[in-house]
């Protein structure tokens, strides 16, 4: 607790610091308190002095005291849409997701699906892995990658603790399956947070990307990447394919599912068809992917799979971060100072495809230390006011890289998972973080730039 006081403190006094050192003449007291509200939310997101959905609630609550109060501002602006992004369609798609996968994981449809899948894949190493991180991949396209690589984890830590934490394998999988969860979550528009921040920053910009349009640029990279990581970890730890037991597959223990468990599986599997469904043909029929996050978060409640108690553990934290989030970067806009800033930097006259190649690389620079929904949040607007005429390209490429981030444990919450459980250690991640972080943000620029 002292240490976090400590850097609380730190990041204030900083913050205090640069805004005094960069603040200009001209600038109104709105434009103040947003670039001190900048450089506190960054400090404090890098530093965690204090919960990152706590700086997205600090966030809301400085725009509405400082910004809205004519007290302490000489133009108090309307607040109201600082504080209406809790209504976003960006909230509404991520409640959506967070629905579906509690009522996955509440049936036992998650377990199953994966325990499928070690079952064909086979019994060598080689084809466990590539089961495990295929599916990982593809399941994080759907739902929260936190979520998947608990699962994934939670469901081979038999095999891992019977190999123990020398054995290749078991590092070969607490690498590959964080790495194919972040990767994976490139393919759709919910797969990651950054995903949503960009959809949702282009939708207020009057770009709209649907499901389905989101999908053509993301599922290539996802993979490419996937395979590229898989291929280098099969190389570097898999050198002995001899077939291995599966005893921990023995499901005999297994709690025998009732008629009341296997009706819901029936709703859960129907709702999830359903709700996939719409959002892969929402060009067709012109129905939002927010508006169809509905279906999950009505009929799963409606039908008693999900209840109150399940309705309260959702990842509510990260929706409070994420919603604070998008109200800095609003912040940013309305106040003019990406502008401001943005003018300065484009004056400098350096070619687009080189900002493009910055605002990549820096995106997973700092998605490596901080929160990757938070560097989307400062970095999409920004790189939107730097480069206006290449708005759609900027949040696609600058939302897609923040995905890339893996060097180190806390990069990204999968990886932290995996160094839970004490098989791997803190170096091993650079091997997926050095190569999907230099390769990675590169492949992004090159696809979004070819097929936009």
């Amino acid at each position: 607790m002292k240490k976090k006081t400590i850097l609380f403190v730190i990041c204030l006094g900083l913050a205090l610091l640069l805004t005094f050192v960069l603040k200009e003449p001209q600038f109104s007291d709105s434009q103040v308190y947003v670039l001190f509200l900048l450089f506190f939310s960054i400090g404090l997101w890098v530093t965690e002095a204090i919960p990152p959905f706590s700086v997205g609630l600090f966030i809301l609550a400085f725009l509405v005291f400082a910004l809205g109060n004519p007290r302490f501002n000489s133009e108090p602006q309307n607040i109201a849409k600082y504080v209406n992004t809790f209504s976003s369609s960006v909230i509404w798609l991520m409640l959506g997701g967070f629905f579906l996968a509690a009522a996955m994981t509440k049936t036992g449809l998650d377990s199953d699906l994966f325990r499928f899948t070690l079952r064909v894949s086979g019994s060598t190493p080689r084809r466990i892995f590539v089961g495990l991180v295929f599916t990982t991949m593809i399941a994080s396209m759907l739902m929260s990658n936190t979520a998947i690589t608990a699962m994934v984890i939670a469901a081979v830590m038999p095999l891992l603790n019977h190999l123990g934490k020398k054995s290749p394998l078991s590092k070969a999988l607490l690498i590959g399956i964080p790495l194919a969860a972040s990767t994976g979550g490139l393919g759709t528009i919910i797969g990651s947070p950054p995903n949503l921040i960009a959809a949702g920053v282009l939708e207020s910009s009057g770009i709209k990307v649907d499901f389905l349009h989101w999908m053509f640029y993301g599922i290539p990279l996802a993979l490419f990447l996937t395979a590229l990581g898989g291929f280098v970890l099969i190389k570097m730890f898999i050198k002995d394919d001899q077939p291995l037991s599966l005893e921990f597959l023995d499901t005999k223990g297994a709690t025998v599912a009732t008629r009341e468990l296997k009706a819901q599986r029936r709703v859960v599997i129907a709702v999830v068809f359903v709700t996939l469904l719409l959002w892969m043909t929402s060009s067709m029929h012109n129905i939002s992917v927010s508006a169809v996050a509905a279906v999950p978060i009505v009929f799963l409640t409606m039908t008693g799979v999900l209840e109150g108690k399940d309705v309260r553990g959702l990842s509510w934290d990260t929706l409070f971060l994420v919603a604070g989030g998008l109200s800095l970067g609003l912040a940013l806009q309305e106040t003019g100072l990406l502008k401001h800033y943005a003018g300065k930097v484009v004056s400098m006259e350096i070619p687009a495809l080189v900002f493009l190649c910055v605002l990549a690389y820096v995106t997973m620079i700092f998605s490596n230390i901080m929160s990757h929904t938070a560097t989307s949040t400062v970095m999409i607007p920004l790189g939107m006011a730097i480069l206006p005429q290449y708005k759609m390209e900027v949040a696609l490429i600058i939302g897609l890289a923040a995905s890339t981030a893996l060097f180190l444990p806390v990069s990204t919450p999968p990886n932290a998972i995996a160094f839970s459980t004490g098989l791997v250690d803190q170096k091993d991640f650079r091997i997926g973080g050095i190569l999907i972080g230099l390769i990675g943000p590169a492949a992004v620029i090159l696809w979004v730039l070819l097929i936009s």
